[in-house]
């Protein structure tokens, strides 16, 4: 590795660190646990994945996500079935892996995408939110003044990551002035010690396997959704590919790691793995060194961290959230179909409701899938001519499935027609069973008329799809 592209990817995974704090401090909090145990998941978890998962570059730690699932069964159980959650969590991630979930990943449209997107940029500024009510004055001219740094340093020189660069100046211009404003230390303890292998101290009995497997399942499905969609996105911003097979799997050995360091679980953190990558993060060290930086900090420099101003991370979180929105998806809204645009906004508000990214892909993904089958429904036409010989021939066009050959019957004329009836399907494709029945269920109307039906023009996976099933569905 070059020593420019080394240094790049050390103060990449520096920014990271810093950013990674506050986030992970809060996290913990949301779930109901110790900020130490997320400041150590977060570290195992970034090591771990760095060597084990299928997109460099990306930053995995304690994320909201898995904190929003998790929160319940601390409140009612403790801490110990949750590590047991998350150890098997990580296992079910491994399996489905194996099982081949990242091939469903094509599946989620880039309506979608955008969707996860803005309402990720939009849930990153609002959790700034608190930090700027009820505080000192000079709060806002120092979050100003690290926007303007983060704004205009680059048009200088990318030598340095801005974000760091602005985090520094205002710790500096705070201590030096001892300004009383928020800092790092208040928002929870920093831990003084290295994590320790542990085992979950719960009986094993049928009654804990039901109490931890939901929530198991729930950050199994939770985290490889989240990383999953977030690799896509790193492969757009970087021009790259990733494996996302190893991606799935590597969340799921990071999680029984951290597990068994008593971690809280973990997946991809969006806003964090932005800042590693517009820090100009590429490579698996920028990852690595994110996670050792962060134990360096709130371990062996623990008191320098504390001082960090709350402003300044501020700062950086909004100026992520900002580049993080498709601005340019607003700009298309008037010019895109309406069906693409419902898909996004549903996306959004969703997210943005529940503070749940999964949940919002899922309805995103749900909305886009009907919104397509009406579209495509539409799209079968059947025409009727009179052959010479006085056959009446039936031409059908377009994809054949529930949505669209539900009233398909309702096209032929069973009673006027002649004896003989032709359905030509050379121009249409037949999807899926209930095709099938709805084809029967045509011949049988019309031979209760004493009228002979003949199917003709079908080939390759829709011929033997209708053989397959004609006569079999009652």
């Amino acid at each position: 590795m070059a020593p420019r592209v080394a240094r790049t990817e050390v103060l990449a995974g520096l920014v990271t660190a810093l950013a990674l704090i506050p986030e992970v401090i809060s996290f913990s909090i949301l779930a109901g646990v110790d900020p130490r145990v997320g400041l150590f998941t977060s570290f195992t978890m970034a090591v771990v994945i760095a060597f084990t998962g299928g997109r460099p570059a990306m930053v995995s730690a304690a994320a909201g996500a898995t904190a929003l699932v998790v929160a319940p069964l601390v409140a009612d159980h403790g801490v110990e079935y949750l590590v047991a959650a998350v150890i098997l969590g990580g296992a079910c991630q491994v399996l489905l892996a194996a099982a081949g979930i990242a091939r469903l990943m094509r599946f989620v449209p880039r309506s979608v995408m955008v969707g996860f997107l803005n309402a990720l940029a939009i849930l990153i500024f609002s959790a700034q939110v608190p930090h700027l009510i009820g505080v000192p004055w000079l709060v806002y001219p120092m979050v100003a003044a690290g926007l303007a740094v983060m704004v205009g340093l680059p048009r200088l020189t990318t030598a340095v990551p801005a974000p760091l660069v602005a985090t520094i100046v205002l710790t500096g211009v705070t201590v030096l002035a001892g300004w009383s404003v928020p800092d790092v230390g208040d928002e929870g303890a920093l831990p003084d010690s290295l994590p320790s292998l542990v085992l979950p101290s719960v009986p094993l009995t049928w009654e804990t396997l039901t109490i931890v497997a939901p929530y198991a399942l729930a950050i199994a499905f939770v985290g490889l959704m989240e990383s999953l969609l977030t690799a896509k996105l790193v492969d757009d911003l970087t021009d790259t590919r990733s494996d996302k097979t190893r991606e799935s799997w590597g969340q799921g050995v990071a999680n029984i790691v951290t597990g068994f360091f008593g971690g809280m679980g973990g997946c991809a953190m969006i806003g964090q793995t932005m800042i590693n990558v517009r820090s100009g993060g590429r490579t698996r060290l920028s990852t690595f060194l994110a996670g050792v930086f962060l134990l360096v900090l709130v371990v062996a420099l623990g008191d320098v961290v504390a001082v960090i101003p709350m402003a300044a991370l501020v700062a950086v979180m909004v100026f992520v959230s900002f580049v993080t929105f498709d601005w340019h998806s607003l700009r298309t809204l008037p010019s895109m179909p309406w069906s693409e645009t419902a898909v996004m906004v549903s996306t959004v508000a969703v997210v943005v409701w529940t503070h749940n990214l999964a949940i919002g892909v899922a309805v995103g993904v749900l909305v886009a899938c009907v919104l397509f089958a009406r579209r495509v429904a539409h799209l079968v036409r059947v025409t009727g001519r009179t052959a010479d010989d006085g056959t009446r021939v039936y031409t059908v066009t377009g994809a054949l499935f529930f949505a669209s050959s539900n009233d398909l019957v309702e096209q032929f004329d069973s009673a006027g027609d002649p004896d003989r009836v032709v359905v030509d399907l050379s121009g249409a494709s037949v999807w899926d069973a209930s095709t099938v029945a709805t084809l029967d269920a045509i011949t049988t109307r019309y031979a209760a008329r004493g009228k002979r039906v003949e199917i003709t023009g079908l080939d390759g996976h829709s011929a033997d799809r209708y053989e397959r099933h004609t006569g079999r569905l009652g």
